[in-house]
């Protein structure tokens, strides 16, 4: 057990499967897959497995998913890491491909690859064409693929060993403001299930659901509006699909106010689903969400962060929904 960052804590389950599997490949452009963190050794998967399994494939993003998963057909676990804005560009692939495979062979064809895609326009200044926030939303509505956005170092270790397990393609996000998150992590090998939300904190005035970059903001106004007197349920999704309605319905039945918090484009936010789910199973209850304004983000770090759910919005909206 040790402090990790997120990427560290992501790289270490690689590591272990890469070690553990000497048929597993990883496949990048751009961003090497190097992790260093205080007190621990660095992480470099290409110097240690060599660049037969660690793969540069220079930006050429569909190349990269279409070799994942052909290593994934021929049997081999595979995983590639796309960042920046280059997460859009196979979409096309791994929708009419990935998605559809297991199905089309009856769920003979195992598929155990995973798609990491970079969220980097969650950050300040990276304006134009690095900058948009929809990617979540885009892979969310692929049938056959499940997506998941962990937002802590732990999440992101468990879950990237169970992702590379599963015999679906699973699309990984990574919330790039991220990055830099630290928190105890253990060493060894473990699991988080790629199908449950987590209660971060327990209440029965007010539910506040939120996932990967706006989670700590979440808990910042969670706290805030708990030493006020209000007693707020925080949830963190963790996983878009398959989502673990089973949690939010629970915890609304109980509050009946719900609040939901994107860092996605408002327009058909995760948020939106979660919202329509709970209202199919829940009576009476009121809702409201908190997301990213229907623009394009700007290059001026000082507007973004204005644009950019916070918790100052999230309590802001949580007064006005308790009342």
């Amino acid at each position: 057990m040790a402090r990790k960052s997120w990427m560290y804590s992501f790289l270490e389950a690689v590591q272990h499967e890469m070690r553990a599997d000497p048929n597993m490949v990883w496949i990048f452009e751009l961003t090497p897959p190097v992790a260093s963190n205080p007190g621990m050794p660095v992480i470099n998967l290409e110097t240690e497995f060599g660049r037969g399994r660690v793969v540069n494939t220079g930006i050429d993003e569909n190349w990269m998913v279409s070799a994942t998963l052909g290593a994934g057909l021929a049997g081999s676990k595979a995983a590639t890491y796309i960042p920046y804005q280059g997460a859009c560009m196979p979409f096309q692939t791994i929708q009419n491909h990935a998605g559809k495979l297991r199905s089309m062979t009856g769920g003979k064809a195992s598929m155990p690859v995973v798609f990491v895609l970079e969220m980097t326009g969650q950050t300040p200044g990276m304006a134009g064409q690095h900058s948009d926030y929809e990617i979540d939303t885009y892979y969310a509505h692929i049938p056959g693929v499940k997506t998941v956005i962990p937002s802590t170092p732990y999440d992101a270790k468990g879950m990237m060993a169970s992702a590379l397990r599963d015999p679906n393609p699973v699309v990984f996000l990574y919330p790039a403001g991220l990055r830099q998150l630290i928190e105890e992590v253990p060493d060894e090998q473990y699991e988080v299930p790629l199908d449950k939300a987590v209660v971060r904190q327990e209440g029965s005035d007010l539910t506040i659901v939120g996932s990967g970059a706006s989670m700590p903001e979440v808990m910042k106004a969670a706290e805030t509006l708990k030493a006020e007197g209000m007693n707020v349920e925080a949830i963190d999704l963790r996983t878009l699909k398959p989502m673990d309605t089973e949690t939010l319905v629970k915890s609304v039945q109980k509050t009946k106010r719900l609040l939901t918090v994107d860092q996605s484009y408002y327009t058909l936010c995760p948020g939106a689903e979660v919202i329509a789910r709970v209202a199919e199973n829940v009576d009476g209850a009121r809702y409201k969400r908190v997301a990213f304004p229907d623009a394009p983000p700007p290059a001026s770090p000082e507007m973004f962060l204005w644009m950019r759910p916070n918790a100052d919005h999230i309590m802001g909206a949580a007064r006005k929904l308790v009342g």
